[in-house]
């Protein structure tokens, strides 16, 4: 029992991360109306950006979560420029294709840029422990809950208390009308798009503090689970996007204590496949973006 909790503690920890990831997924498509299959690159650029602020700077947490959502909203306006700006009145296939292609570009470059090898994660959150009963939680988890928690926070004020948020809250419900009012749609869903990158940026870099690695194709996973965690909250409901990333992370660590850990990924997708066949409009049925 006492292993089943702490397995739960990590799934919660885990699963924060990709709510976050989640979150930021389901914001771009909210807003751009577009899925992405570059997310996971743009999370992979934002952990090797904090990566060597890192080994560079300082070994500052905040100013590694800067660093990742600068490098990752960089990388969030070039795929909007390249693969969604020309194509919004295209056929979808063509701008998911060319998110396909960008993903395979980013991760070679990265590849040559910054070598094929998996790297360590400096230490950069001091060593300390929380005793709750029979578990026992350590800093790095305490450090991403607790982000997670204020990103969150943050989104949701960013969201439902300014200008910017409601400009992206009627882009994301209906581009028509939005225009209509005098609201510019593409220059709002450029935003919108780099906000959730930037935020896939921050969710890689807590996953290379996590796992206290990181390398070029890290992306490929983690960027399915985000796409797995934003279906299972119906692609553009922030709430239960970040509820299925908990989820995910929740049963993943579950299942781990029954079955070898080589089977972890495989939690992951056999959940949203139930999910899907019992409701494929996932766990939330209206559409757009609702912080």
């Amino acid at each position: 029992m006492e292993y089943i909790l702490i397995q739960l503690v990590n799934g919660l920890c885990q699963g924060s991360i990709y709510a976050l990831m989640a979150i930021g997924y389901a914001s771009i498509v909210g807003v751009v109306g577009l899925v992405t299959f570059a997310y996971g690159e743009v999370m992979m650029v934002g952990a090797f950006a904090a990566y060597y602020t890192f080994l560079y700077l300082a070994d500052n947490i905040l100013l590694g979560v800067v660093a990742s959502f600068a490098a990752s909203a960089v990388i969030g306006f070039l795929v909007h420029k390249v693969c969604y700006e020309k194509f919004f009145d295209k056929p979808r296939h063509i701008p998911l294709i060319c998110t396909i292609g960008f993903s395979m570009l980013v991760k070679n470059l990265a590849q040559i840029f910054f070598g094929a090898n998996t790297k360590a994660t400096p230490q950069v959150v001091k060593n300390f422990f929380i005793d709750l009963g029979p578990v026992r939680i350590n800093a790095v988890q305490v450090t991403i809950v607790a982000t997670v928690i204020a990103l969150s926070i943050t989104l949701y004020l960013v969201f439902n208390k300014t200008k910017l948020g409601i400009r992206l809250r009627a882009v994301s419900q209906n581009r028509e009308a939005a225009a209509l009012v005098g609201i510019n749609v593409k220059r709002t869903a450029l935003l919108g798009n780099c906000l959730g990158c930037g935020l896939g940026g921050i969710a890689g870099l807590l996953l290379a503090v996590y796992y206290q690695s990181l390398s070029p194709t890290m992306g490929s996973t983690f960027g399915n689970k985000a796409f797995a965690s934003s279906v299972v909250g119906g692609m553009t409901s922030i709430p239960w996007a970040a509820g299925g990333g908990v989820m995910i992370g929740v049963i993943e660590n579950i299942g781990t204590s029954f079955l070898p850990n080589s089977y972890r990924d495989v939690f992951a997708f056999v959940f949203l496949f139930i999910v899907l066949l019992i409701r494929p409009e996932g766990l939330s049925k209206k559409k757009g973006i609702r912080p």
